[in-house]
This record gives C-alpha cells, structure tokens and sequence, in this order.
C-alpha cells in the first residue's frame, strides 16, 4: 500500500509550527512521506539545514522533510494539503494547487478568518476542505527558522459541511500521531467566528489607531468602535445560522484583557509599517461581503475599512 502524502504548503509561523510536528514524528515513524512548499531563502535554508522550531515543546528542534519543493506544481497525488500562507496569496496558492490534487485530496487551511472555506471553495468546488480554526504564538525568526512561545499550538477542525459523512479518521489519526493539541467537531464555525470576531475588531481599531489591545480596551472611543464592529459580525453570524454565545461582546473583551497591555496586532503592524499586503481584506472586507450578501448593513465595519484605506 502507498503511504499518504502529506504537504504543507507555506513556512511561516503556523505552516512551520506544525509541519515541524507533524515531519518530525513522521522521520522517526516512517508511516507518511511528507513535502514541504517554501519559496525563496526559506526554501533554501530548509533544503540544506532542515526546518528548525524553537520552542518550550522540543529538545530537538529540526527536522527534515522527505522532500522539499520550490513550486506546487511539482507537488505529485498529495492526499493532505495543510495550507500555511498569507491570507493573501490564497487565491493564487488554490489555483496552483487544483492542477496537482487528485479526486480524493483533502484541503486542510492553516488560517483563520470567517470567509477562508468560502474562498477555497470557489476556486476548488469539488473537494474535502476542513473549515479549521487555529491558535498558536509563533512566528518566523528567520528564514528556515520558527519561533514559539506560550502554550502549546491548537487546531479545532471541523467536518467540511458539503462532505458532511466523508471518513477523514485518517487525518485526526494523523493530528493524533504527531501531537498536536486539536479538536475534532462535526461543526467547528461556531469556533471561527468567536476567534474572527476577535481578530477582526481588534485589528481594525488597533490598526485605524496604530494603538494596540490594552488602549482599545482602556479608551472609551476605541473600545466602541470595537464594539460597533463586533455587533455587526454577530449580527451577520446570526443571519447565516451561526451560533455565537449571547454575551460574546463581552467575552471578546475579557479575552483581550488577558494580553499585556502593549500587545499589537498583525494588521497594525503592517498597515503601519506601510505593508502593501496585509489582512484588511479579511478582515472588513469579509465582513462587507458577507453584510452583502445576508442583506446586513455595516456602516461601522465600512466607516473603518475607509480610513484605513485613506492612510
């Protein structure tokens, strides 16, 4: 029998965190082969020194892959895709990645935002995705290179509602085997949108602002445009079916509270360090489409997605 081909496109912080887990049990255990997609110096470095994680987990702290590849086109009958990219290079990754699938690959993206299985799904309609949801602190320290701190990565993955009763017992065993911490739910959007409706105010104020979490919770302007932007998601959620906790505005704020008060966001940093590519899409421009869409008006969620535009 073959063994299943497991590829993980994209290294940077979540890709390289948990491709580093799932290669490194893999090089002893032998019961997969697994590719990598890097592109660049990170494809480089990874092809002569393997990857390396630096984090509280592991002792040793590279791993090298069975193969690694600049191009998904030489990707050959993966039959797990784990995809670790930048929110916007997903288009163009799906389209890449439709010529090399075969019938029974199964789609498992590394990202988190409301609309990630909606896109993939436009562009490969016919195949098993798993709506995931992920938390991990970890980023690139250098090329080649992962950092993790805090507690351990976790996936909550869900069932692809379209191929609801499909058997993917082999990818949870696969989860399993390489220890990741994960969650296994028939219906894992309830979780997606709990974290969406985090990321997205959050980054959105913090990044209209260059503030970070702590002032968005202390300032009383910031907080109610946060808060403004919240109601619009919920609102959104509730039309589409989808359960979020009554109180969940105030959750979000308890959760944020937890982080030190200086703590940034992603979409902050970039937009004010002047990134050309960054997460305002995902953000307010999932939250636009989706108000469209389920006839929701979001003047909140718009007035901010103007001005940071206007930067």
């Amino acid at each position: 029998m073959n063994k299943k081909h497991i590829v993980i496109v994209g290294l940077g912080g979540v890709g390289g965190y948990f491709g580093f887990k799932i290669n490194q049990v893999n090089e002893s255990s032998g019961k997969y082969t697994v590719s990598f997609v890097a592109r660049g110096e990170t494809y480089d470095k990874v092809k002569k020194n393997g990857l390396v994680l630096i984090s509280p987990e592991h002792s040793n702290n590279r791993t090298h892959p069975n193969a690694i590849e600049q191009n998904i086109s030489d990707i050959k009958n993966p039959d797990l895709v784990l995809i670790g990219v930048k929110e916007y290079d997903l288009e163009n990754v799906c389209k890449q990645l439709k010529e090399v699938i075969t019938k029974d690959t199964i789609l498992l993206p590394m990202m988190n935002g409301a609309d990630i299985y909606d896109r993939i799904r436009k562009i490969i309609p016919d195949h098993i995705i798993l709506p995931t949801c992920i938390y991990v602190a970890s980023h690139i320290k250098e090329r080649g290179t992962v950092e993790h701190k805090g507690k351990a990565g976790k996936m909550i993955v869900g069932r692809d509602p379209e191929h609801f009763s499909s058997d993917i017992a082999w990818v949870t065993d696969l989860l399993q085997e390489s220890k990741i911490d994960f969650d296994f739910k028939d219906n894992s959007l309830t979780d997606i949108w709990t974290k969406f409706i985090f990321i997205a105010s959050f980054g959105l104020v913090t990044a209209r602002h260059n503030s970070s979490i702590g002032t968005v919770c202390a300032d009383e302007k910031q907080k109610q445009e946060a808060t403004d932007i919240m109601k619009e998601i919920k609102q959104i959620a509730d039309k589409k079916g989808i359960h979020l906790s009554e109180d969940i505005i105030e959750k979000t704020f308890e959760k944020a509270s937890t982080f030190p008060f200086e703590t940034p966001t992603s979409l902050q940093l970039d937009i004010h360090s002047g990134k050309k590519d960054n997460e305002l899409e995902l953000f307010a421009g999932a939250v636009l489409k989706y108000g469209t869409e389920v006839h929701i008006d979001t003047p909140f969620t718009q007035k901010i997605y103007n001005e940071i535009k206007g930067k």
